[in-house]
């Protein structure tokens, strides 16, 4: 049933819970995970002024996908990591719907309100427009 699983991180305390349900998913189905990391436009911009190197910048983002990738190397499933450029939930749900993913998995994210009413959040963009299950673990 869920064969393929992308697990969307961004580094954060609610993607790593993401992670823990990815893998429990993964094990129950015998899964393949695929993880991505977004990288928008804001965060390109703080990366590239704020280090002093191309290989810095590299070593950031593979730090972000750290703890993600040794939860899921424990568990003994299959997976893949990805570094993909632009706003996330549109690139995520490209991503998902092109790669045709049994399941997409991700952290809610804690905006407020009024945040959410204006902007709307990463989480509901992709539940909306994927064309799978969206698991977005809180």
């Amino acid at each position: 049933m869920f064969k393929k699983i992308l697990l969307a991180t961004d580094g954060s305390e609610h993607s790593l819970r993401a992670a823990k349900y990815a893998v429990e998913i993964g094990e129950k189905f015998n899964s393949a995970i695929e993880v991505v990391y977004v990288v928008s436009i804001e965060t390109s911009k703080s990366d590239v002024l704020g280090a002093a190197s191309d290989f810095e910048i590299e070593k950031k983002r593979r730090d972000k996908l750290k703890s993600v990738k040794e939860l899921i190397k424990e568990s003994g499933l299959d997976y893949k990591t990805h570094i993909l450029h632009g706003e996330p939930g549109p690139v995520i749900v490209d991503y998902a719907n092109k790669n045709k993913f049994d399941c997409v998995v991700l952290g809610s994210r804690g905006l407020n309100k009024l945040q959410t009413f204006i902007l709307g959040s990463v989480s509901h963009k992709i539940a909306k427009r994927a064309e799978c299950p969206v698991l977005i673990v809180k």
